[in-house]
């Protein structure tokens, strides 16, 4: 668990160091005027696939899980599409996405909690929605 939270602080930090945790700039990216954040998230992933190429050679388990690291492969159907869809409004409505959000509380944009609030309700409504879908199927199969 210390090595969880020693990896969010340094995430947090380069979030705010690179200026990544201002609404601004991830709009102005958005927008194709400032590109700093394309590096930014080009060095995390670097970084991201070489320690989990590393940990997965290893047969290291996840710290939080204890589950191995390995690929896991998700199909690309109407799902990914549409919530990836809905996510990249949102983010590009408010400027932010989930980590940048809580990065942006450690700056001290305190207006950022609407965003996450909405963030929470989204998924909250999310998984109501997909529960209720799900009851509704067993109910149909179930009937025949």
């Amino acid at each position: 668990m210390p090595l969880i939270l020693l990896c969010g602080l340094i995430f947090g930090f380069g979030l705010a160091f690179s200026h990544m945790a201002r609404p601004e700039v991830v709009i102005d990216f958005l927008t194709f005027e400032d590109l700093g954040l394309l590096f930014v998230m080009f060095g995390g992933s670097i970084v991201a696939g070489l320690v989990i190429v590393t940990l997965s050679s290893r047969g290291t388990a996840a710290p939080l899980t204890d589950r191995p690291y390995g690929r896991r492969l998700k199909s690309f159907d109407r799902n990914v599409l549409v919530g990836g869809a809905i996510f990249g409004i949102g983010w590009g409505l408010s400027g932010i996405c989930p980590g940048a959000g809580y990065a942006s509380l450690g700056i001290g944009n305190w207006p950022i909690l609407y965003a996450i609030a909405g963030m929470f309700l989204g998924a909250y409504a999310q998984g109501v929605w997909r529960s209720r879908r799900s009851d509704a199927g067993a109910g149909v199969a179930s009937d025949g």
